[in-house]
C-alpha cells in the first residue's frame, strides 16, 4: 500500500552526477593519435578478439570535435606537439587523455634533442599505460581505469 508498491521496479533514484558520469563512462568516444609502434597495438585493441565495444568505443573518432578521450600511443616529436596540443584543445568538455607506451610516457629509448620526454609536458594526462608496447588487453584496462576515474567526478 506505500509508495514503493505503486512505482515498482521502473523508477531509479540516484542523483545528477551519478547519473552523468554512468552516461560518460558507458560511451567514451576514443580519437587515436598513433606515431608509433603502440599504434599497431591500439589498432589490435578494436579487432574482433578484443570486445571493445563493450565500453562504447567501438568506432573510433578521427574528428576532435566528435571524441572525448584522446590516446597518444608512441612517440611524440617537438614537430608533432603542437599538432597533439592543437588536436587536444579543440575536443569539447570533458575529455581525457591516456598516454599509451613508455615512449609517450617518458620518451621511452628515444632520449634525444628532438622526442618529448612525456607528453605530460604538452597536455594532462589521466591514465599512464606503460609498455613497449602495451598489449591490447592493457590498453583495456586502462580504459577501464578511465571510467573509474570519471565515474567520481563532479559535474
Amino acid at each position: 500500500m506505500g509508495l514503493e508498491s505503486h512505482l515498482g521496479d521502473n523508477i531509479l533514484t540516484t542523483t545528477l552526477t551519478t547519473m552523468v558520469n554512468w552516461a560518460r563512462k558507458s560511451s567514451l568516444w576514443p580519437m587515436p593519435f598513433g606515431l608509433a609502434c603502440c599504434a599497431i597495438e591500439l589498432m589490435a585493441a578494436v579487432a574482433p578478439r578484443h570486445d571493445i565495444a563493450r565500453f562504447g568505443a567501438e568506432v573510433f573518432r578521427f574528428s576532435p570535435r566528435q571524441a572525448d578521450l584522446m590516446i597518444v600511443a608512441g612517440t611524440l616529436t617537438y614537430k608533432m606537439a603542437s599538432v597533439a596540443r592543437k588536436i587536444y584543445d579543440q575536443m569539447p568538455e570533458p575529455k581525457w587523455v591516456i598516454a599509451m607506451g613508455a615512449c609517450a610516457i617518458s620518451g621511452g629509448v628515444f632520449n634525444t634533442y628532438s622526442v618529448v620526454q612525456g607528453i605530460d609536458q604538452i597536455m594532462p594526462v589521466d591514465v599512464y599505460l606503460p609498455g613497449c608496447p602495451p598489449r591490447p588487453e592493457a590498453l583495456i584496462h586502462a580504459i577501464m581505469k578511465m571510467q573509474k576515474k570519471i565515474e567520481k567526478e563532479a559535474i
